[in-house]
């Protein structure tokens, strides 16, 4: 095995840099690379910024912008591309080196909270011959022994002995170091490598061979407004029946929509008024949105955590079917002051209706839609969900209750209010 000695960051030799360069083709040309056009295009854009002298500037925004075309004033929180890849290339990177041939090989790794590369070469170990220094010499005797200044046989005798025992000491301490440095490394590329609890949640729609069904909603309205091109401040107002998407949906749906894209999942978007039972039969289904989604109300009708309001559609809730807990909100609170708290219902389960797997992320009002779009998205929520999950519970059918505060009608982080798995 070789051990590893690090290269400055941007000093660079041309041998070096055609090192690096022969390793990343080895990378990407790799199974765990080569099936996709997103890793290799990230892997090779930084590393080549980095050896360009560049490096310190690969931040979140400008690979968002130069990888993957993001406008420059794109929301990182809501779109998490750059976070999600990087991830997906340090698991697979882990995975690389972990396969036989590959453990003697220049390294090239991402490391965590960084998007700049890092390379480590190898270095052969030297062996010490006879000839070099360092060696203890022959203490075999000679004539020059004999003389009245030679070393008494058993002085001679306990140097040698001592010098031994120094030995086998060092060659136990180096030998104790090598292993604490082996299960070290071996710990990091197990937790590397291992899924994250946000791919164990995904991993029966991911996994499915068919495409992805997005069912979204979209609401009538009977009015559009358009500009003239000669002076755009203009507005004129038409009266036209078409549907339409609000903007509060478009958050969940786009984050939802790229993390199927970065992990090669083929999808639909379906506006809710157009998608048929049909449709939703031919293979997982995500429901996003609530009461403006017929087919989530519909599809979470038979769950613990359901939907419900009153007659006059002034107060709606999520109740537990189970016990008395409902979390409710007042329509009027909600349009006249824009802060109040949200609920949301997010679930994955095997729909009876249809046979196959269900995402609901959906909120009461939109505020809660987005933040159940963005904990189906981010890892560090869905590890909160894993710390208090039961064994084995990415094989179970969940679903759980979620509470955001609106202010200005912009929506907090998500709280975990309740947990529920069968």
């Amino acid at each position: 095995m070789a051990t590893y000695i690090e290269g400055a960051a941007n000093l660079y030799t041309d041998e070096q840099i055609a090192e690096i360069q022969s390793q990343l083709e080895r990378l990407v040309e790799n199974s765990h690379f080569s099936h996709s056009k997103r890793f290799p295009s990230f892997l090779r854009f930084i590393i080549q910024e980095e050896l360009e002298g560049r490096g310190d500037q690969l931040k979140e925004r400008t690979l968002g912008i130069e990888v993957f075309g993001r406008d420059a004033g794109y929301d990182t929180t809501a779109d998490p591309i750059v976070r999600v890849t990087a991830a997906e290339i340090r698991k697979r990177i882990a995975q690389y080196y972990q396969e036989s041939g590959h453990a003697d090989e220049l390294r090239i790794s991402l490391p965590s909270g960084s998007y700049v590369p890092h390379f480590v070469w190898p270095r052969v170990d030297a062996v010490e011959t006879p000839d070099e220094p360092g060696l203890i010499p022959s203490t075999r005797a000679t004539e020059s022994d004999a003389s009245p200044l030679a070393v008494p046989w058993e002085m001679a005798q306990a140097d040698r002995a001592g010098r031994g025992q120094a030995q086998r000491t060092i060659q136990i301490a180096c030998g104790a170091a090598a292993l604490l440095i082996l299960l070290l490394v071996a710990g990091w590329h197990w937790s590397r490598s291992r899924p994250s609890a946000l791919d164990q949640f995904w991993v029966p729609v991911l996994d499915a061979r068919d495409s992805v069904v997005v069912c979204f909603p979209r609401s009538q309205i009977e009015t559009v407004a358009l500009r003239s091109a000669a002076s755009p401040e203009e507005i004129h107002h038409f009266q036209e029946q078409t549907s339409a998407l609000m903007v509060d949906d478009l958050q969940p749906i786009v984050s939802i929509a790229g993390l199927l894209d970065m992990r090669h999942q083929r999808y639909n978007l379906m506006g809710s008024d157009v998608s048929t039972l049909t449709d939703l039969r031919q293979g997982p289904a995500i429901f996003v949105g609530a009461f403006d989604n017929a087919w989530t109300l519909r599809v979470t009708r038979g769950l613990r955590y359901r939907f419900g309001n009153d007659a006059e559609m002034k107060h709606f809730w999520i109740e537990d079917t189970q016990s008395q807990a409902r979390w409710q909100i007042d329509r009027g609170v909600q349009v006249a002051t824009n802060n109040y708290r949200d609920y949301a219902i997010v679930a994955r389960f095997v729909d009876a209706s249809t046979g196959r797997v269900a995402v609901v992320s959906a909120g009461i009002a939109r505020g809660g839609t987005v933040a159940a779009g963005e904990f189906l998205t981010q890892p560090a929520n869905m590890e909160r969900l894993k710390a208090l999950a039961p064994k084995n519970w990415n094989g179970q059918n969940m679903e759980f209750v979620l509470s955001t505060e609106i202010i200005d009608g912009r929506s907090a982080p998500p709280t975990i209010e309740k947990t529920y798995f069968w």
